[in-house]
């Protein structure tokens, strides 16, 4: 995923936070990275709080500027720079990473990735798309493919790149999320949920997939339910703020009384 249901308060509307929900677990990247050179202390996780991202971006930077040609140190200060919002900062680093490894399958997702999150998203098609490679199909790529579409709103080819994803990977929890978001984009939330609680079920499923059940449930008016839900993994504090900024959200917007005609209203276009 990336951006979690806790930081979704830094947005200022309902499709921007789904839109950030769907790219945020786009291509399954771990949500902690420590690779190389980069000593664990300054991995960058999604359980930070927003000092320990920026303390840990710093000291990743430094490491990048002492050795700017290393692979590794470049993925992970392009990530840090993401989690804490600096994408276009995040994009110069990784076409600079490009450059050195034009042929690194990791480097053109990771690339792709920051070309998405800086509004790139065309590029970001093609630059996912030439990373694969059809003898040796990427699940990680395929699902980041899918959440590239969602956002250039084409998502029933995203629904298929996330099915081709769980073709290879069956029951990975980060495909089955980002499909459940897929649904969740389109207003489905029903649907959406369904694969969330599936993709939540699964041994490997993250905070990142955990919170985005807890928006959808969120989404239906099952605030106490979201929060339950969200207060699994976050502090008391935390859950209690992501709930009440969500029901904030809606009765500010009536998005609740919106999604719910929306739902039963409109039929899904995309491919069920």
């Amino acid at each position: 995923m990336a951006r979690q249901f806790r930081s979704f308060r830094m947005t200022s509307g309902l499709s921007v936070i789904l839109v950030a929900a769907a790219l945020g677990g786009c291509a399954g990247q771990k949500k902690e990275l420590t690779t190389g050179s980069v000593p664990a202390s300054t991995a960058v996780s999604s359980s930070m709080s927003a000092a320990q991202l920026a303390q840990a971006a710093d000291s990743i930077g430094k490491a990048y500027e002492r050795n700017p040609n290393d692979r590794n140190t470049g993925l992970n200060y392009a990530n840090a720079l993401r989690m804490t919002g600096r994408n276009e900062q995040a994009l110069a680093v990784m076409q600079q990473v490009a450059i050195k490894f034009p042929n690194d399958r990791d480097v053109l997702a990771a690339y792709g990735k920051s070309q998405a999150a800086a509004g790139q998203l065309e590029q970001a098609l093609s630059t996912i798309t030439r990373a694969q490679t059809p003898d040796r199909p990427d699940w990680k790529l395929k699902s980041a493919e899918g959440a590239i579409l969602d956002q250039l709103g084409r998502s029933g080819e995203a629904r298929a790149r996330y099915r081709d994803a769980l073709d290879i990977q069956p029951n990975e929890p980060s495909v089955l999320s980002n499909l459940g978001m897929s649904y969740l984009l389109a207003k489905d939330l029903k649907t959406a949920e369904t694969y969330l609680r599936s993709a939540a079920s699964q041994p490997g499923a993250d905070s990142g997939v955990r919170q985005n059940l807890a928006l959808a449930v969120g989404l239906q008016g099952r605030f106490q339910e979201a929060e339950e839900i969200a207060s699994r993994e976050l502090s008391p504090d935390q859950a209690e703020a992501n709930v009440a900024y969500l029901r904030a959200m809606l009765a500010q917007q009536n998005n609740w009384q919106k999604l719910a005609k929306s739902d039963k209203a409109e039929p899904d276009n995309g491919t069920n």
